[in-house]
């Protein structure tokens, strides 16, 4: 007898996610380049938050993220009442796609695009459109060539993920205007490392389509806690607060992401080491032969002949105690997407990463 248990169209046709490799058999002290993760953490003052929110474990958060949706809207000069929190961004992504999409709807994104935005379409039953981009940047044109009357979100990261690439709000602005029919959202993840840029907030907070997701997993140094945002019209808000779950955070991820919100001090520097160490990288790689698009991340997508030199500079590094990223499946297998560390960890994978260059260079003259 045929098992009729049997999951939602869609649902089996989702790839599990995989996250940046954490560890190096047998290693105990690989320099993480994976994840795209601060390398100085939270601020002091997020980390005392976080120690005082641990005496009150046994309440239970409140329902309305009010005092965090409060220090958002004061320090991005916001509307709370156009904030929701979820757990991560990706939380964010997840409810628009289960309230908006669905059967017989398309979600589009960028050929390049993080990966949820298929996760969350197919999970709601809706087809993802891949569209395509122009060496590695967003296509504006593309994408309104793309959308039908079945559209309902397009998801535009910027800057993109793991691309580093990102366009004007001008450009976003057109696309949100050419697809009335569909929400354009913003995912602006890595938009605290771009001086003077809004993420997108201020076309959220006037046109009644867009929407901008941001998180505290990056700059903020949060990762751990999972705690994410997004801006948009109030219809949308409160549509998506009817399917949020009352205690989607707790009262621990509350308390640090105020208190890291509040610190735009330490932001500041982050932001300002990032742009340093970022620029470093991406001029000492391409002196060894490995260039990389302009990043306005805290990472860079390292380009290498093919996808074998790709492949084995990988795996040269983790033999040195190096993790990047390696993202195929983002339709780059001939990169790596490298995270911007501290100052060592940047020195110490470029090195590396001319060493195997040397003898990559060394080995196919003997070859020939």
């Amino acid at each position: 007898m045929a098992n009729a248990i049997a999951p939602q169209p869609g649902i089996m046709d989702i790839a599990l996610y995989q996250g940046g490799a954490a560890k190096i058999a047998g290693r105990t002290d690989a320099i993480k380049l994976s994840s795209n993760e601060n390398p100085f953490g939270p601020s002091e003052k997020a980390r005392d938050a976080v120690i005082r929110a641990a005496h009150s474990l046994h309440r239970y958060p409140n329902t309305d993220h009010a005092s965090l949706r409060q220090a958002i809207g004061e320090v991005h000069g916001l509307d709370p009442d156009r904030i929701i929190c979820g757990v991560g961004s990706d939380e964010i992504i997840h409810f628009l796609c289960q309230a908006y999409a669905g059967p017989e709807t398309e979600v589009l994104f960028t050929e390049h695009g993080f990966l949820m935005y298929r996760i969350s379409a197919l999970a709601a039953g809706a087809t993802p459109v891949s569209v395509r981009e122009h060496e590695r940047v967003t296509d504006i044109d593309a994408l309104i060539a793309g959308a039908t009357e079945r559209t309902r979100l397009i998801f535009v990261a910027n800057p993109n993920n793991p691309t580093g690439t990102m366009i004007g709000l001008a450009d976003l602005e057109r696309l949100a205007r050419a697809v009335p029919q569909a929400i354009l959202v913003i995912d602006s993840a890595y938009a605290d490392y771009v001086d003077d840029y809004d993420g997108g907030a201020e076309l959220a907070g006037r046109l009644p389509n867009v929407v901008m997701t941001r998180t505290f997993s990056k700059i903020y140094g949060l990762g751990g806690l999972r705690v994410g945002w997004g801006y948009a019209p109030r219809e949308i808000i409160d549509v998506l607060n009817r399917i949020r779950g009352p205690f989607n955070l707790s009262n621990v991820a509350l308390e640090g992401a105020e208190a890291a919100v509040r610190d735009q001090d330490y932001i500041t520097r982050c932001r300002s080491e990032n742009a340093r160490m970022r620029a470093w990288l991406a001029e000492a790689l391409a002196e060894k032969g490995v260039p990389s698009d302009t990043s306005c991340g805290n990472f860079i997508l390292a380009r290498f002949a093919d996808t074998a030199t790709a492949e084995a500079c990988d795996a040269y590094l983790q033999t040195e105690g190096l993790l990047v990223r390696r993202v195929a499946g983002y339709g780059l297998p001939h990169c790596l997407r490298i995270t911007v560390g501290d100052e060592a960890s940047c020195r110490r994978v470029a090195h590396v990463i001319g060493m195997f260059m040397t003898e990559r260079a060394a080995a196919a003259g003997a070859g020939a």
